[in-house]
């Protein structure tokens, strides 16, 4: 069985590789291809700037997301996990969470007004559920966190 210590400095590791990828994917390889997108396809180049800064917004969320876990993981290995720091940083993954899914569902909803084939409106249907899935699990594990935390403060008190 991986012990705690091993997951943790693992789950770091792929946190640093997945934020190094992001910020290369933000930087260049967005803005590149929307302008090359904008240069391919005239009549839909009024897309590039809107697509490169939703893009790129939600790229920022999932960082802000990697960010916040690396607190976490910080707190587990301090042993800190129960407290109110640590809900803290789970909140601020659950609002980068919502503000991706208040943009997903706009771009939803202009896509699906404006697509000429079902598959896209399906494909932006799943999207939004898995991300709807992923912050409503989120919320849940918050509250029990909270219970959690708030046993432990009991019991500390007790002893």
């Amino acid at each position: 069985m991986i012990s705690e210590r091993w997951a943790v400095t693992a789950l770091r590791v792929f946190l640093v590789a997945l934020f190094g990828i992001l910020v290369v994917l933000e930087t260049l390889s967005l803005p590149g291809q929307y302008a090359y997108m904008a240069q391919q396809n005239p009549e839909e180049a009024y897309l590039r700037w809107p697509s490169t800064i939703v893009s790129v917004f939600w790229v920022v969320c999932v960082q802000v997301v990697i960010v916040a876990t690396w607190k976490l993981l910080t707190l587990v290995r301090k042993d800190l996990i129960f407290t109110d720091a640590s809900i803290k940083w789970v909140n601020v993954m659950v609002w980068a969470i919502a503000a991706a899914w208040v943009v997903l569902v706009g771009v939803f909803l202009w896509v699906g007004f404006n697509a000429d084939d079902p598959g896209v409106i399906v494909l932006f249907f799943l999207f939004t559920s898995a991300v709807s899935v992923v912050g409503l699990v989120l919320v849940v594990m918050r509250a029990l966190l909270k219970r959690a935390t708030d046993l432990r403060s009991d019991m500390e008190a007790v002893i």
